[in-house]
Order: C-alpha cells, then sequence, then structure tokens
C-alpha cells in the first residue's frame, strides 16, 4: 500500500471516498478523520483534518480520511449531520474489518468534529480527538454523552465557532473533556498547524501509552 491509499467504499447513499495513510511504525491502532463542513468547502484534503492525520501516522496509526456523501469521488446528496453520521459509521466498521480491530480514534474538525463526537458514542473508540467542533449544532441532539477519553482543542480567536460559546457547553457537561485553548489562534489554524499537529500527537501518545 502506498503512502496515501485512495480508493472508495460502498456507504450507505453509495460509494466513499476514503485516503489511507500508513502508520510509523508498528500500527498500533486506527483513526477516522472527519472533514469540515461540505457546504463550504470542506473535504478530506483540509489542512486540519491531514493535520490530524499526520498526527495520528506519527503516533502509530493508521490514518483514515475520508470523504463525506455529495464530496469528491463520495456519492449522495448533503444531509445536513444524520446522514454523514452514518458515514462515518460505514467508514469505521470498514476499517475495523480492514485493520483487525484495532484500537480506535475517532477524530474530527469544526462540522467534522460535530459528527466525530455523535459518532464517538456509538462506536465505542480508545479516544475522541476535536478540533473547534460545531457544538452549537442540533441536527443530532446535544451533546452525547461518552464513555472514552476526549480530547479537546480550540483557538481562542475562532471567528467561526465562538470559543466563548463553545466553553459555556462544555463547562455544563457532567463531565467535561480535557481542553486545551490556544490564544491567538484561528478557526483554520493559520500559522498553527505545527502546534496542533503537535499537541495532538502528545494526546494520542498518552492516551496509547494507557491502554493494555
Amino acid at each position: 500500500m502506498s503512502q496515501w491509499d485512495r480508493y472508495t467504499i460502498d456507504g450507505p447513499a453509495g460509494a466513499l471516498e476514503v485516503a489511507v495513510g500508513q502508520a510509523e511504525g508498528e500500527a498500533r491502532g486506527i483513526a477516522v478523520i472527519c472533514h469540515p463542513h461540505p457546504l463550504y468547502g470542506g473535504t478530506l484534503d483540509n489542512k486540519v483534518a491531514y493535520t490530524l492525520a499526520r498526527a495520528a501516522e506519527q503516533s502509530g496509526l493508521i490514518s483514515v480520511r475520508f470523504n463525506f456523501r455529495s464530496v469528491g469521488d463520495s456519492e449522495g446528496l448533503h444531509d445536513g449531520g444524520a446522514g454523514e453520521l452514518d458515514d462515518a459509521l460505514a467508514v469505521v466498521e470498514h476499517a475495523r474489518q480492514q485493520f483487525n480491530e484495532q484500537p480506535l480514534l475517532m477524530a474530527g474538525f469544526s462540522f467534522g468534529g460535530w459528527v466525530s463526537l455523535h459518532a464517538a458514542s456509538r462506536c465505542d473508540p480508545a479516544q475522541l480527538v476535536t478540533v473547534a467542533p460545531a457544538l452549537s449544532y442540533t441536527a443530532l441532539g446535544g451533546v452525547p454523552r461518552l464513555d472514552c477519553p476526549w480530547f479537546y482543542i480550540h483557538g481562542e480567536a475562532d471567528d467561526v465557532i465562538a470559543a466563548s460559546d463553545n466553553r459555556k457547553t462544555l463547562a455544563s457537561l457532567d463531565k467535561p473533556p480535557e481542553q486545551l485553548w490556544l490564544p491567538e489562534v484561528g478557526h483554520f489554524f493559520h500559522g498553527h498547524l505545527t502546534e496542533l499537529r503537535e499537541q495532538v500527537s502528545q494526546a494520542i501518545v498518552a492516551r496509547w501509552a494507557a491502554l493494555p
């Protein structure tokens, strides 16, 4: 398999395009990564989604990015969240079958962070990582209960998803995630992608070190 192997799998609304990246060293898990909003240019090639993939690979995980329905070579129509959640769960099932049921990291950015959060409540990952997730979306209900550790990272200068709003939402949870708030960092982490990769990698390595 090449460093980035792209192909399609059967999804709930037709073909789903996936891109698989190999772990550095012996693979110790799988990372399924959800990209930002399809109606605003989000694809699996988004820089933050790519950065999450690289953080996972450098931490010893196989990365699996994918395009939601209607994006790239993925078929179907945008569904406002419910269908995209089904897409994410289909990719998780494929990745687990393809890579021998290794421990799963669920991750996502912005709209993809919101989808990954709801997927994590249904697919029993070892860890969830969200970057500036769209917590105000309500199409799938409020923030679901999670049984896995959750690492949350957000830029204080985010002009797309207000950090202050998400702070309030997280503070209201019975079990808030581990949080990292980066000053003077915007939504797309321009100029801070290396810092993002390093922080996420540290969180993954720490979690995987605690796995049996």
